[in-house]
């Protein structure tokens, strides 16, 4: 068992992220990863708490593992792609309490709806394991 207090992770900041091939600049993100089971470059489990400051913004991007994303503070619009074509397919504002599950694969991207002040959200992400008898 490991008890930690998440505010004495080490924050990272997160300036591009690859999509297609291409690294994509990120806004003003930060990651601190509270948990992770498996290859460190590569995690089969991991719970990752995200502040996106002000104006702060991933792009799109897509990835093998599930997430579930949990809004900690403030706002944010939460984004799907077309996964042929890239076109926004559905966006939604998102607020303290709210979640979204991202499908393997599913090009996604999150914005900070404001210019003034932090969004966090939690994220937990899993890569499928097979069927859970649960």
């Amino acid at each position: 068992m490991l008890v930690q207090t998440a505010l004495d992770i080490e924050e990272r900041k997160i300036t591009t992220y690859p999509y297609r091939g291409k690294p994509l600049p990120v806004k003003e993100t930060y990651i601190r990863w509270l948990s992770q089971a498996g290859p460190k470059d590569s995690p089969e489990y991991g719970l990752r708490l995200f502040t996106l400051g002000p104006g702060g913004a991933i792009p799109i991007h897509n990835h093998q593992y599930y997430q579930t994303m949990y809004i900690l503070s403030g706002g944010v619009s939460v984004t799907a792609y077309d996964r042929a074509t890239d076109a926004p397919r559905e966006e939604k504002t998102l607020r303290p309490g709210d979640f979204v599950f991202v499908e393997s694969m599913e090009p996604h991207s999150i914005r900070n709806l404001s210019a003034t002040e932090p969004a966090t959200f939690l994220c937990c992400i899993g890569v499928t394991c097979g069927d859970d008898p649960m």
